[in-house]
């Protein structure tokens, strides 16, 4: 098995309206089972996601969460909007977003975008939707079937540091599951399911960059994961079987 990442050269910067689809497919060359990740900053300047903090007018509780975490008003009520859940409110706000996972601060960042550090970058509304979307137009173009994963970073619970996570997919299954398969001694593996988006997401954010690379698009070859599906839903835990997600629930209602 071989495996080649490289990012897509001369990205330009992107603005609300652009065809992400036709700028990627003008620098790089697509092959069938190619798989196209692009940082959902872009995806999401793309679709005109970028909002000025001036203009939001916070609520009560964004005021007081405001205030408990040393943080922008304004911020604070994009945050609660974008979100549908609040797990932690202090030391940061840790939500479950509109578009089913969980991060901090609804992934909204205010890095990479212009301005006077005024303005925040959402993220895409439907991520899932941008990448069908996306694939759909890269198959018109080059007539190539590709797959996009659309990436964010996010930090992981008890390890430092962050890492690039698949927010939207299509073309792609979100896991592949081993179970049931047996390893090297014969034994049958009862929960080997492999989240493979997440795995090129992070893959591709060592290329990325986190400053001022300006290479938010990687082109990922020698895998063979194309699949007719969309949707990143089911690499999200039931609400049910989330103990993490009930614990942190249940010790804020006790407070």
């Amino acid at each position: 098995m071989n495996l080649n990442a490289v990012t897509v050269p001369d990205i330009p910067l992107i603005e609300s309206g652009d065809d992400l689809a036709e700028i990627i497919c003008k620098r790089v060359a697509l092959q069938d089972c190619d798989i196209v990740v692009v940082a959902s900053t872009i995806v999401a300047k793309a679709e005109g996601r970028i909002v000025r903090l001036q203009d939001i007018s916070p609520t009560k509780r964004a005021i007081a969460i405001a205030d408990a975490n040393e943080s922008d008003s304004g911020f604070i009520q994009a945050v609660l909007d974008e979100s549908v859940e609040t797990l932690i409110e202090s030391p940061f706000l840790l939500t479950k977003t509109r578009r089913g996972n969980i991060c901090v601060n609804a992934g909204i960042d205010g890095s990479n975008v212009d301005g006077d550090g005024d303005h925040i970058i959402l993220l895409p509304d439907d991520p899932d939707k941008s990448a069908k979307n996306m694939r759909a137009d890269m198959l018109s173009i080059t007539g190539k079937k590709v797959s996009v994963v659309i990436t964010d970073t996010n930090g992981r619970a008890f390890r430092d540091g962050q890492i690039g996570v698949a927010i939207g997919v299509s073309g792609i299954r979100p896991t592949r599951d081993w179970r049931g398969t047996c390893d090297l001694f014969g034994d049958v593996l009862e929960v080997a399911n492999e989240a493979i988006v997440d795995e090129l997401a992070s893959a591709a954010n060592l290329l990325f960059g986190e400053g001022c690379d300006g290479t938010p698009v990687v082109v990922i070859r020698g895998l063979d994961l194309y699949a007719e599906s969309d949707g990143i839903g089911s690499l999200y835990f039931p609400e049910s079987d989330d103990v993490i997600r009930r614990t942190l629930l249940t010790a804020k209602d006790e407070k």
